[in-house]
This record gives structure tokens, sequence and C-alpha cells, in this order.
């Protein structure tokens, strides 16, 4: 219904999210909602190769390895990175898919509408 129709304001998308979406997308914004595990995230993404290895990570914070570790497990539970163990170190990289897909919803609750 379009505000000439006389409903109150747009719908914030398309088609509302499924309860089992809406469970996983609050899941990684929940992941997200720690300054400690933004700033994680966006180490890890703004490497030109794409990954990172555990050991160059821990240094950029003020915090103990456990609880560095503790906040990349979250990530890893969220979906929102990936991690490989070689040898002793892990290296973590960004799950793409999983990023495109929170952009992609906040995109469509954020974008405007023209009125019909």
């Amino acid at each position: 219904m379009s505000k000439q129709e006389g409903g109150c304001c747009e719908p914030l998308s398309e088609e509302p999210l499924a309860e089992v979406q809406a469970v996983e997308l609050a899941t990684m914004f929940k992941a997200l909602g720690d300054p400690v595990r933004m700033r994680l995230l966006s180490l890890i993404a703004s490497r030109p190769s794409g990954e990172v290895c555990v050991c160059e990570l821990t240094p950029a914070f003020n915090l103990s390895q456990p609880t560095i570790s503790h906040h990349l497990k979250l990530l890893r539970q969220a979906g929102l990175v990936d991690s490989e163990r070689r040898g002793t170190w892990v290296y973590y990289r960004v799950r793409p898919e999983t990023t495109d897909r929170m952009a992609a919803v906040l995109s469509s609750v954020s974008g405007e509408r023209t009125a019909v």
C-alpha cells in the first residue's frame, strides 16, 4: 500500500524475513556487536591475501591470546570467518557469501524507495 492509498509508511523490504533467516542473521549481527570482533573482522578482510595468521592479529590488541581466540571462535560460529590450521598457527579469512548476505539485508532495509 502506498502513502497515497492511506498507508502510514512504506514497507522495509519486499518480503519479511522468515524466522530461520532472522535467527541466522541475528547471530551474525550479534557477533559483530562487540568492538573487538568488528576490528578483528576488519583486520582479516583488509588483508590483500584475503587471510591472516592469528599470530598477526593478537599484537593488534591489548588483550591476551586466549581472549582473541575466543572472539575469533564467536566469529567462526556466526559463519563470518573460516579458519585453517597450518602447523602451529591458525589462519583466518572472511566468508564473503556471509558478509554479502548481511549487506544485502541491510541494503534492502535502508534502500530509498520511491512513492508509487
